[in-house]
């Protein structure tokens, strides 16, 4: 297939539109649906991601990706029980057996709230244990270089057997000059091609040095800004995104954002969030809302006389800013990935307040000197990968 004719563009009124490819055959096959513009957007830049996080790690990836920028990336590192609970999967039997639907565990559940209606990328064949975390959710679709029997059927009877699933070729290798029209002016560059591993990490210029998990998860962080919308800024854990601040102006407005979501992530592993008295009729979408209004306090007092009973089968008790500064006060060892450099030390301090130990960023400012001054004032390990990863 060298040519496949969508629905329309990125909005209704934006047709005709199409995917084509010169002088070969596309590297897809659409196995269910009709995925769209913005569906294949997500598709090709989620599958890149995952594709190099296998290459640079040697596990399983997945990552949830929305209006063209993830939400999350993970490998598949096995969940804690507390994991598995603030995920919503512990009750799938045989998750630890599959790495990759591990992944998809931590990927999808890191920010529950941006995941709804993504599309999933999976660096490796689709099981049938990923494809039934895949299934529950409220998702457009999924692209994989494969899929078991038993994970198609299964992903072909989702939204009424509308499901995307689309596959792709593994080994396909795009040309290394790539384009695009703006205004009807065509741009052309190089691909941003350029690997990230652990030897873009040796340029550690603090006092503290890496640990080799922190490596990992600086090489997710890493990977999961290059195909992140910038300006961006990734907090990363136990091999996941936990936070992914994206197409912010400012650079400290995206370590904000980004910090603040890596901070509703542990407070969702809290006792009090992990044993909120959900009713059985409540759908999982209503759930993430109540438990992100929980923790976050927004909209409404989800705690509130008139509120509470619609999510909740006896009233909880508020979850308060004191408890929750004590809470996350105990958590440590987050890595930070930046596409671009510090401009000011305000990035670190910010960083720090959300756990951070070890950093990632390319170095260049003039005031880089203070950047690690800040850093070495915290006992923050930091690194200058000497590469930028703007994506646009």
């Amino acid at each position: 297939m060298q040519e496949y004719i969508l629905k329309y563009g990125c909005n209704p009124n934006q047709n005709p539109a199409r995917l084509y490819i010169e002088g070969g055959e596309l590297p897809i096959e659409i196995l269910n649906g009709r995925p769209g513009y913005i569906n294949f957007l997500d598709a090709l830049n989620g599958w890149q991601l995952v594709k190099e996080l296998k290459m640079a790690t040697s596990l399983p990836a997945a990552t949830s990706f929305k209006h063209v920028s993830p939400t999350s990336a993970a490998v598949g590192v096995v969940l804690s029980d507390t994991l598995k609970k603030a995920c919503f999967v512990d009750d799938i039997e045989g998750l630890d057996d599959s790495l990759l639907a591990c992944a998809y565990a931590r990927a999808r559940g890191t920010d529950r709230m941006c995941s709804f209606g993504d599309w999933v990328s999976l660096s490796d064949v689709c099981d049938l244990t990923t494809a039934q975390l895949i299934y529950r959710e409220v998702s457009d679709g999924v692209i994989a270089p494969g899929y078991t029997d038993e994970a198609l059927e299964l992903l072909k009877s989702k939204r009424k057997g509308n499901y995307n699933i689309v596959k792709i070729d593994p080994d396909y290798v795009p040309m290394e000059m790539e384009s695009k029209q703006v205004f009807g002016i065509t741009f052309e560059q190089l691909r941003n091609n350029c690997v990230i591993d652990e030897a873009c990490l040796n340029n550690v210029v603090t006092v503290a040095q890496l640990p080799d998990e922190a490596k990992r998860d600086l090489i997710v962080a890493l990977i999961t800004l290059k195909y992140t919308q910038s300006n961006s800024v990734c907090y990363a854990v136990d091999g996941q995104a936990i936070g992914v601040g994206a197409g912010q102006q400012s650079r400290i407005h995206c370590t904000r954002l980004a910090g603040d979501k890596a901070n509703t992530w542990f407070l969702r592993q809290h006792d009090k969030v992990i044993n909120l008295p959900f009713r059985d009729d409540i759908s999982r979408p209503d759930r993430d809302n109540a438990v992100d209004a929980y923790v976050n306090k927004n909209e409404e007092d989800i705690c509130a006389d008139g509120v509470w009973q619609r999510y909740f089968t006896t009233r909880p008790e508020p979850f308060t800013v004191e408890e929750q500064r004590a809470y996350l006060a105990t958590k440590r060892g987050v890595s930070l990935g930046s596409d671009a450099f510090f401009p000011f030390s305000d990035n670190v301090v910010r960083a720090y307040m959300s756990g951070v130990d070890y950093i990632a960023e390319p170095g260049g400012s003039i005031r880089d000197d203070i950047v690690i001054q800040e850093c070495n004032d915290r006992g923050i390990a930091m690194a200058f990968t000497g590469q930028r990863l703007f994506h646009h």
